[in-house]
């Protein structure tokens, strides 16, 4: 993509199956992204996208031509990307010299980020069985890419890779030997937002940093990772990104006979099944309303209610499952949309492991601060805001040692 007179940059995408998060990064370093962009409603004649500054700022940003295929019910996320990269050039005034995308599944095999070629586009089209509702948007990115723009180097970073250092028991399944060997095993997901909250940790924490904590990732999807030495030990999604706490939209740890009785005796057939463990459980499942806990929580309805107190009650059970794996708590972390922003989610979770020496403090908490809890708690919980992008592009900046 050379002819672009400007500073080299790192162009970072977080592909979704209805959305695009897109930055251009500095080539050298640099968390701030000098511009960044948000596609929703992909696959929609609704199809939009925003911009914003290095401040976060929004900017005015052309849309989708009406008259094109971008307001096709099929549009693609090739034509967003056609569309996009271009844009992201022309308005940030840079030369591309590498993309780095997030990839859900890096499989047994990959512990870090890796440049893409033909071998690993391969290796990573083989785990989509494992991440049937992800991994393709992921590797769709990629190969939108490589066509359009193929001397740009790109790199994969896995959601996977962070957790490369929990134990050999964490990561077991109790299943027979054979099924093990086909890569049956906990994985452990959200390891890009993990990462940001661990290099930041003993900024935040200081000495704490060093000891056991618990980082909940709480957004649409979400997830707890057990700390110790600002190193993943316990994670609370497995083979799957069913596993662990309940979320938006998936049902998290739910006995496997269930789904057995859903297709045995209530006659469900597999897509029926996998479109109602992805998309119609968890807090949309059971409030019949919405997976948007800001919806949930301004309902009056009485199942809205139940829905939100369901998944404080899960998140506190499961906490206190991984507190057990690392041995203990001193710190508790709030990251991603709902951690970051629903203040009585994050009471109640406190309020729930309370038994483990959590405190709150409530104006601090209602404040949105860093630190929620009061001086001399036994275990401390602070917010945190994650930044998975900017974790893309230091891995890219790594994997093409492109760092100064």
């Amino acid at each position: 993509m050379s002819g672009t007179a400007g500073r080299p940059a790192v162009l970072v995408l977080n592909t979704g199956s209805s959305s695009i998060k897109a930055g251009v990064f500095e080539a050298g370093k640099g968390d701030r992204p000098i511009l960044s962009a948000l596609a929703e409603r992909l696959g929609t004649a609704e199809a939009h996208c925003s911009l914003r500054d290095p401040d976060g700022s929004k900017l005015d940003a052309p849309q989708p031509p009406e008259d094109s295929k971008f307001t096709d019910t099929k549009f693609t996320h090739e034509a967003m990307l056609a569309w996009l990269i271009p844009l992201l050039r022309q308005r940030s005034g840079v030369e591309l010299v590498a993309a780095g995308h997030r990839i859900v599944h890096g499989g047994a095999h990959y512990s870090r980020a890796v440049a893409i070629d033909d071998s690993v586009v391969a290796a990573l089209n083989q785990l989509i069985p494992m991440a049937r509702t992800h991994q393709p948007y992921g590797l769709a990115a990629v190969e939108a890419v490589r066509k359009r723009w193929p001397e740009l180097p790109q790199v994969a970073c896995f959601d996977t890779a962070f957790h490369a250092t929990i134990s050999h028991l964490n990561r077991m399944v109790a299943l027979s030997r054979p099924i093990i060997d086909k890569g049956v095993r906990r994985y452990g997901f959200h390891g890009l937002s993990y990462a940001w909250i661990a290099s930041h940790l003993p900024d935040i924490l200081g000495a704490r940093a060093k000891g056991r904590v618990i980082v909940a990732h709480l957004g649409n999807g979400a997830s707890l990772c057990g700390l110790i030495g600002c190193e993943s030990r316990a994670t609370s999604m497995g083979f799957s990104t069913l596993e662990g706490l309940m979320m938006g939209e998936r049902p998290g740890t739910l006995d496997p006979g269930i789904v057995l009785f859903l297709l045995e005796e209530l006659g469900m057939n597999l897509e029926e099944v996998r479109h109602l463990l992805f998309k119609e459980s968890g807090l949309k499942g059971v409030s019949g309303l919405s997976n948007d806990m800001r919806t949930l929580l301004a309902s009056e309805s009485p199942f809205a209610k139940e829905a939100v107190a369901l998944y404080i009650h899960r998140a506190v059970r499961e906490i206190g499952a991984v507190a057990a794996e690392i041995g203990g708590l001193d710190a508790l972390i709030f990251t991603a949309g709902i951690g970051e922003h629903a203040a009585p989610i994050r009471a109640g979770i406190v309020e729930g492991c309370s038994w483990l020496g959590a405190e709150l403090d409530p104006a601090a908490n209602a404040a949105d601060a860093t630190l929620i809890s009061p001086p001399g708690a036994k275990v401390t919980a602070y917010v945190i805001p994650t930044n998975e992008e900017a974790v893309i592009a230091r891995e890219t900046r790594a994997a093409l040692d492109l760092n100064p």
